[in-house]
């Protein structure tokens, strides 16, 4: 496998995306330090630390969706607790379905996985991925053999 490869195998939050949010919570961070009205302040501040977590968790997730071909266990979907693998066998569907979200329809990824003898649901937008789930999803079925 070349380098090329392997960065399309693994799919996450654009940087560039997760520095925007890190700045505007420090941004924000600053507006609240320097508001003189409390209940601005509140929210302000408020606001600041979601972006830093958004941010944070966003950098923690890296990859968020990845395929490793030659391995047991080559799906892996990375959260904020560490990485969960996934053999083919244990992913029981993968399926693009559009959610209504914000007055339009969004494509979102679905894996249906098999986790220590549980089915869970695993949804994937355009933001955990940094592509088109539909892409993503024809880059799944060719490596799961579907």
């Amino acid at each position: 496998m070349t380098p090329a490869d392997s960065r399309a195998l693994a799919w996450s939050t654009p940087p560039a995306a997760l520095v925007v949010c890190a700045l505007g919570g420090i941004v924000l961070a600053v507006a609240a330090i320097l508001s003189d009205d409390p209940p601005g302040r509140l929210l302000i501040g408020l606001a600041a630390v979601a972006l830093l977590i958004m941010a944070g968790v966003g950098l923690r997730q890296r990859p968020r969706l990845a395929v490793e071909p030659g391995t047991p266990d080559p799906i892996v979907v990375r959260g904020v607790a560490g990485p969960k693998r996934y053999t083919p066998e244990q992913v029981l569907r993968a399926r693009v379905v559009k959610y209504r979200r914000l007055g339009r329809r969004m494509p979102m990824l679905e894996l249906d996985v098999e986790d220590g003898g549980e089915e869970r649901l695993l949804i994937f937008g355009r933001w955990d991925l940094g592509a088109a789930p539909d892409e993503v999803l024809e880059t799944l079925r060719a490596h799961l053999g579907r």
